[in-house]
């Protein structure tokens, strides 16, 4: 069953599960004429082929998933059959489309919504008219119905003669893409006159000028989604420019971009300019192409340039990071967060992380088949990695895909020649969308930042309400208790004050506050930091959304703990303000012992501050250091809310949830506050016990406004955040940089140096250690003098686009 919304539904994949793509073994530049082919052929393939990435195949439908899947579909498609009711400006009840007052644009972006879903419930039906085993396998009565509909809605709303009102999306790609899936699924019974009554509508919302420029509305996922339309309406009918439009007009989205939408060279996706959106625009943007490369392959039209390798690229450098056992990260997946639970889904079933994840890994299975032999065989065994490591939610349930993607799954988790890949070590930082992940066996993390490049957090069309914090630090990680952390009703329920991680003003905010669509956006630069692979030093210069909350926030990423520093926390809100250590989910009625310094606190709802506490224990999810001690408040309580409250498409049933805080109070109108804590995931109370009494293992270089940083001797660690020039311990930098040593056993260091706020044209860094030689240098360094110290000059670094910038050298 899939349930849309009104501008992006859930992101759910469809798809064959075994189409051959073959494609050509040399590539040409794209805009090529095309090879010479049987056109009328050929255009009878993409719609076969179209119909198999729709309904899937090779699946038994009477075995387990697909023959409750099916039926699920029969039933739905059976209740859409019933309540469909043709009356003027409504096709079904609920869904009226004529909109009384086009002046309105809240109310025009409800009403042109209503034509898309409309269109959907029509797909669904024709869906389950095709399918096998849905109960409703070629029933003439379903057939009838859809026809009838498809035969309304072109004479009502959607056809040449009327002009769009509402949102864009709405016209020019959810209402097409389904009315094209329709007609191809119905093919054979398809009317000429009905084909072309389609074709004409099509042609006025979607003419060729919506990809004439590589701009606006027509970039990175909408861009792809544009030309599935194009490329589908010139199957529908023959229209074989219409294709060869389509597979042109894709190759814009293949370059890297240095700012706006698109992907990066440093992996990070962008979408709406602001955005980080590797997760939900990107799930659309990898679909889309995964089906474009697998509808045009082996055609006239194939997808040639060479250019493409770098979007095939992105599977391990852009998707890869922000895939953890099965689920997509929620930092990089916009408002779609806040999806949850939808009004009406007589399912119930939840949009998560994890239905995220499981629709870009079933994605990248099909985009495999365009892919070199190597990498495909790589991505398997990557896909079903992340499929059997997931025990939140198992994939072969589908509660999440289609009959079409999950065709692909079950066929991968039945090869056995395929063996799982375990999930890869290592730091990234993303400095293109102000995120960055980190995995260690031990556990996996990631902070989410925002600067001037940036957004907070997005909302629009009602969606996301109040994620205003998502941008100001917020430390998400996953550790052994299991990946359900922030999939089990964590959204609606947590106090979006106190997002983990985050250092916030308790000034209240209104829904959606800061403006639509990214423009919440602090004038601050400095989001980032620098990282070796494997360690990683990141700051953030944070300035409150709507508030005068100011503070210098710092995360050293180290092997088996985050420690972080806080500094310069200053407000003049009349407000309080809190940096939240952790703000743990513990379930529905989930229960999990704290113990502080050794002693267990209660179990039931409470509230305390306790003074000089050295350290802190959650059983089942981590273990917390305080150095030197600090007052702690801890706060145990039982939250309910609603996925409406933050989404105006979501339920409105309630759902409550447990939270364990643990909170770091400045006071109100705090000036220069700081904090120091150490994040040891999946570590037991001992261990945690054990590193607090280590006194030797963290040496704080600094912690104020002007610089951060810390060393740690036993990995031969050290860290500094350069918000300004100085020097902390044996380094000295003459701009706002972001350094980090690794000293090596083997006589050698690496020394990385970042610039997050791009705004560095020369720098001169000196390291008071002996240094024998230069082994290898980026291209950015100028001059490098050895001996007693070393003295680093840098060219410019602000065109570097926050990249780390890496120099080897000999010690000994």
């Amino acid at each position: 069953m899939t349930t849309f919304w009104s501008r992006r539904g859930a992101l759910t994949a469809s798809g064959a599960g075994a189409l051959a793509l073959a494609l050509p073994a040399t590539s040409s530049a794209a805009g090529m004429t095309p090879v010479a082919a049987p056109i009328t052929d050929d255009l009878s393939a993409l719609r076969e082929k179209w119909r198999a990435l729709l309904l899937g195949q090779g699946f038994n439908p009477a075995a387990e998933p697909f023959r409750t899947k099916l039926a699920a579909l029969g039933a739905t498609a059976r209740g859409y059959l019933a309540a469909m009711a043709p009356s003027e400006g409504s096709l079904f009840p609920g869904n009226v489309y004529a909109d009384p007052d086009p002046d309105t644009d809240t109310e025009s972006y409800n009403y042109s919504a209503q034509i898309q879903n409309s269109y959907a419930k029509l797909k669904t039906m024709a869906e389950a008219f095709a399918q096998p085993g849905t109960g409703l396998t070629g029933d003439p009565a379903l057939l009838t119905a859809v026809l009838t509909g498809v035969d309304h809605l072109g004479a009502q709303v959607y056809n040449e003669s009327r002009a769009r009102y509402g949102n864009w999306y709405n016209w020019q790609i959810g209402a097409p893409q389904a009315l094209l899936d329709i007609c191809l699924l119905l093919d054979d019974h398809l009317s000429d006159e009905r084909r072309s009554a389609a074709a004409r509508a099509i042609d006025h919302f979607v003419p060729d000028s919506s990809v004439a420029r590589y701009t606006g509305t027509s970039t990175g996922a909408n861009r792809i989604d544009l030309c599935r339309v194009l490329a589908l309406r010139g199957a529908l009918d023959g229209t074989a420019a219409k294709l060869t439009l389509a597979r042109d007009a894709v190759s814009p989205v293949f370059p890297y971009v240095t700012s706006g939408d698109g992907l990066y060279a440093d992996g990070s996706l962008v979408q709406h300019t602001w955005v980080p959106y590797t997760g939900s625009y990107g799930a659309v943007l990898i679909d889309g192409l995964g089906k474009l490369f697998a509808l045009l392959g082996d055609s006239a039209w194939a997808i040639t340039d060479p250019q493409r390798q770098m979007f095939l690229d992105s599977v391990e450098h852009a998707y890869a990071p922000f895939l953890h056992d099965g689920l997509m990260m929620d930092g990089v997946s916009g408002r779609a967060i806040s999806r949850g639970l939808v009004a009406g889904d007589p399912a119930k079933v939840q949009q998560d992380d994890h239905l995220r994840g499981h629709a870009v890994i079933a994605s990248i299975l099909l985009l495999g088949q365009g892919a070199s032999a190597e990498e495909n065989a790589r991505w398997r065994a990557m896909a079903k990695g992340w499929f059997t490591r997931d025990r939140y939610s198992e994939v072969t349930t589908g509660r999440t895909l289609g009959v079409a993607p999950l065709s692909r799954v079950v066929e991968l988790l039945n090869d056995s020649s395929v063996r799982p890949a375990p999930e890869t070590s290592g730091h990234r930082v993303f400095p293109g969308m102000d995120r960055a992940v980190h995995r260690t066996k031990d556990f996996t993390a990631s902070v989410s930042m925002a600067s001037s490049r940036i957004t907070y957090y997005e909302n629009g069309n009602g969606e996301n309400l109040r994620a205003w914090h998502t941008g100001s630090g917020m430390l998400y990680w996953w550790g052994p208790e299991g990946e359900g952390q922030y999939s089990d009703g964590y959204w609606p329920t947590v106090d979006p004050y106190r997002l983990p991680g985050t250092t916030a003003s308790a000034t209240s905010l209104a829904d959606g506050e800061g403006g639509i669509w990214g423009a919440a956006r602090p004038d601050a630069v400095w989001a980032g930091g620098a990282s070796d692979g494997t360690y990683a030093s990141l700051g953030q210069h944070l300035k409150g959304l709507s508030s005068t909350l100011e503070a210098k926030k710092s995360w050293f990423f180290l092997g088996d703990s985050v420690v972080c520093l806080g500094a310069g926390i200053t407000g003049r809100d009349g407000s309080r303000v809190e940096t939240v250590v952790d703000n743990r989910g513990l379930g529905e009625g989930g229960t999990a012992e704290l113990t502080v310094d050794g002693r267990p606190q209660p179990g039931g709802s409470w509230s305390d501050s306790l003074d000089r506490v050295r350290w802190a224990h959650l059983a089942g999810h981590a273990g917390y250091v305080f150095p030197g001690g600090t007052t702690l408040t801890g706060l145990r309580e039982e939250r309910t809310g609603t996925w409406k409250a933050i989404n105006g498409g979501g339920s409105a049933d309630p759902v409550t949830r447990r939270y364990l805080t643990l909170l770091a109070d400045h006071g109100e109108d705090p000036t220069d506050a700081t904090y120091t804590y150490i994040v040891l995931p999946g570590a037991s109370r001992s261990r945690t016990a054990t590193r607090a009494a280590d006194r030797r293992w963290l040496d704080i270089l600094a912690n104020s406004g002007a610089q951060q940083g810390v060393r740690v001797p036993s990995a031969g660690f050290t860290g500094i955040n350069f918000f300004a020039s100085g020097t902390v311990g044996p380094v000295t930098a003459d701009a706002p940089v972001s350094v980090q040593i690794h000293e090596k056993r083997d006589g050698t260091a690496v020394l990385c140096v970042a610039d997050p706020g791009r705004t560095v044209k020369a720098l001169t860094l000196t390291w008071r250690r002996r240094v024998r030689s230069v082994l290898t240098k980026a291209a950015t360094v100028a001059e490098a003098r050895t001996g007693s110290e070393l003295t680093l000059r840098f060219g410019d670094l602000s065109a570097t686009g926050g990249v780390t910038q890496t120099v080897r050298v000999r010690t000994r």
